[in-house]
């Protein structure tokens, strides 16, 4: 069978190679299945080996960068496609666009993946060292599918890994991408069971392959063996509304809606706990600007019970100067018991298209009337990638706020360029968030898995609050203590888990460890051309 693959061509190949790709996506999250990615991967090494067969090093990029592509195209197509809800929403004026969504984005974002196999046939030779430079490809391929034009690491390679509780400790000191290296060598390591003109099998690499697997396993395991402690005199309640996106998400309907969320704020706790000290609301809370309905918030400080500190998802806007438009910003607020609002951060990495759109077509589509998902006239304006993103909070630790996607981008908690206030750590991520564009389709639980993960790479709890779920309390350690259900109304209390003192390599030094991954990886399979 390995041979057939490698011997396929034009076509066929580029079918196996989409059909291939499709199926390793049943190893991201919900599903979770580890060896599908080892079937997609292999497979995609033998036409690779066909493809490089013969060929001098000036005529490989072509022919690798192909089976890369179609392979991205098919992991992406099977892993994305339920972004195509979205357009469903308000399907009188988004529905045409439709597979601009579920089909082109995993056509274009698939030249990743395409480029990542051209630099693997680069260093391409027999034997186990292309595991190596395949390794090398795709973990520089997903790094750069996260960085370049704004990013989007959504189902990375190594969410294969980063979705176990054990092997997704790993992320502690290696980071997402770091993961992805190690979920490539794994799960490519059996195609060299069926290298041509081998005089036996050589079970090597599968076997190496294997004792990494169980080592990271059982560190992993070692790594959760305690429970983390609370954080005293600290009780959280999470207020999931379950608003879905239709007509009565508007600004007429201020009262219903500010209403729904204090009764759910001030429910009873059940018997025997405590009550809730701080409130936390989710994203696009509010139809409306807040800071500019003092009604409101005097309303919001009468219902909430006395003490409680509000934490909302709103939308802000500045105070622009004479003739200009102001700018909106999707911000979290920190509102306090009399209802003045305190703290403020700005959300940093918006979601072309759906908050926004690109500047370079932003004139053309609008000659077309056609406008980004949230309406906001002009749409979102971005924060200051620059500026700390700690919010003070009476009675918490510093809280670094991400709002919706801001938190699948690995170390994205630090201000650009700059590191962690030493002296004033975060205590915790607070990820404010509205899926409820995506229904319940697996949109929602791989948002879930990666913000989870982000957990574990920074050492600190998550604070994950969703409109329509999931909501979540995650402990450093990626555990999650409580967790809501999804398209249901609801309130979540939990304590909030301490973060770890010192904090992770990962948090330390970021990505450097990685690319120490990826220069092994290199040199590795630098040494097989050399001596072949």
């Amino acid at each position: 069978m390995p041979r057939r693959i490698a011997a396929s061509r034009g076509w066929r190949r580029l079918g196996l190679a989409w059909i291939a790709g499709a199926f390793g996506a049943l190893a991201m999250p919900p599903y979770g299945l580890l060896p599908a990615l080892a079937v997609s991967l292999c497979i995609a090494v033998w036409l690779t080996d066909g493809a490089v067969s013969g060929r001098s090093l000036g005529r490989r990029a072509g022919p690798a960068f192909l089976i890369g592509w179609a392979w991205g195209f098919g992991f992406l197509t099977a892993g994305l496609w339920w972004l195509g809800s979205a357009f469903l929403v308000e399907a009188d004026e988004f529905l045409w666009a439709l597979p601009l969504g579920v089909i082109g984005l995993p056509f274009g974002v698939g030249i990743f993946y395409g480029a990542g196999f051209s630099a693997a046939a680069a260093l391409w030779s027999e034997g186990p060292a292309r595991i190596a430079a395949l390794a090398l490809g795709l973990g520089g391929a997903e790094w750069l599918r996260g960085h370049v034009l704004t990013g989007f690491p959504w189902n990375v390679l190594g969410m294969a890994l980063g979705q176990n509780l054990w092997l997704m400790q790993a992320a502690a000191s290696v980071g997402l991408y770091g993961l992805t290296v190690l979920a490539v060598l794994i799960c490519a390591a059996p195609a060299t069971l069926f290298d041509a003109g081998s005089p036996r099998h050589s079970y090597g690499p599968l076997a190496a392959a294997a004792i990494l697997l169980v080592a990271l396993a059982l560190a992993g395991a070692d790594r959760v063996g305690q429970a983390d402690p609370a954080v005293s005199g600290v009780r959280l309640r999470l207020v999931q509304p379950n608003l879905q996106q239709d007509a009565k998400f508007r600004p007429e309907n201020r009262d219903d809606i500010v209403d729904r969320y204090i009764e759910l704020s001030d429910r009873p706790p059940e018997a025997g706990e405590a009550t809730p000290t701080h409130i936390v609301w989710p994203e696009s809370a509010f139809p409306f600007l807040i800071q500019r309905d003092p009604d409101t918030l005097a309303k919001i400080a009468a219902g909430l019970k006395p003490g409680r500190v509000l934490l909302t998802g709103a939308a802000r806007a500045d105070e622009p100067l004479p003739g200009e438009r102001p700018r909106i910003y999707n911000a979290i607020m920190v509102i306090e018991p009399d209802g003045t609002i305190t703290d403020t951060y700005d959300k940093v990495h918006l979601v072309p298209f759906g908050e926004y759109l690109p500047g370079f077509l932003d004139g053309a589509l609008r000659a077309f009337g056609l406008r980004q998902f949230v309406a906001i006239p002009g749409g979102f304006s971005a924060g200051n990638p620059a500026a700390q993103r700690i919010l003070t909070v009476p009675g918490l630790p510093p809280v670094v706020g991400t709002i919706c996607y801001e938190a699948i981008f690995p170390a994205a908690i630090r201000p650009l360029g700059q590191p962690i206030d030493a002296a004033r750590p975060p205590g915790l991520i607070l990820n404010v968030t509205n899926d409820g564009w995506f229904g319940d389709t697996p949109g929602p639980r791989q948002h879930l898995a990666q913000a989870r993960l982000r957990a574990v790479e920074e050492g600190l709890p998550m604070v994950r609050d969703a409109n329509t779920g999931i909501s979540a309390v995650i402990d450093p350690h990626g555990r999650i203590t409580a967790q809501s259900a999804i398209d249901v109304e609801t309130v979540l209390d939990a304590d909030l888990p301490a973060r770890i003192i010192g904090g992770t390599i990962y948090a330390r030094f970021g990505d450097l460890l990685f690319a120490g991954m990826l220069v092994a990886c290199a040199a590795a399979a630098t040494a097989r051309r050399k001596r072949a």
